[in-house]
C-alpha cells in the first residue's frame, strides 16, 4: 500500500474514532438521545462495550503504527473490523424496525462503509510474502 493511502486511511480513522467517541460523550451528557421508548434506549447502551472497544483499538492501533508499522496495521484491521460490525448491527435493527431515519442511517452507514473500504484497501495491497 502506498504510504500516502494509508496515511488518509489513517487519518479518516482517527475523526471516525474521534466521531465515534463524541457520540458517547454527547449520549452521556444528554444531549443526543435516541428517544424515549426504554426498548430502543438499552438497544443503544448495549452498544457501548463493542463502540468502547473498538474507538480504543482503533486510537491505540494509530499510536502503535507511529512505533512498529506492521503490528498497528494488523491492529488497525481489528479495529475496522470492529466499527464495521457496530454498524451493520445498528442497520440491521433499524431494517427490523422498518426506520429509515438518515439521522441514524448515514452514521452507521459511513461505520460499515469506511471500514469495508479501508480494510479492502490494506489487504488487497498487501504483497503476499508481508502476510506471512
Amino acid at each position: 500500500m502506498t504510504s500516502g493511502r494509508l496515511a488518509r486511511i489513517k487519518t479518516i480513522m482517527l475523526w471516525t474514532d474521534l466521531g465515534f467517541l463524541a457520540y458517547w460523550a454527547a449520549t452521556v451528557l444528554g444531549v443526543v438521545s435516541v428517544g424515549t421508548d426504554p426498548i430502543l434506549r438499552q438497544w443503544n447502551w448495549s452498544f457501548l462495550g463493542l463502540d468502547l472497544a473498538a474507538i480504543g483499538i482503533g486510537l491505540g492501533s494509530l499510536l502503535l503504527a507511529r512505533r512498529r508499522p506492521a503490528s498497528g496495521e494488523r491492529l488497525m484491521l481489528v479495529a475496522l473490523t470492529a466499527t464495521a460490525a457496530a454498524g451493520v448491527m445498528a442497520l440491521n435493527f433499524y431494517l427490523v424496525r422498518c426506520e429509515f431515519d438518515p439521522a441514524w442511517w448515514i452514521p452507521n452507514g459511513w461505520l460499515v462503509l469506511f471500514p469495508a473500504v479501508a480494510v479492502t484497501a490494506m489487504l488487497v495491497s498487501t504483497p503476499p510474502s508481508a502476510t506471512r
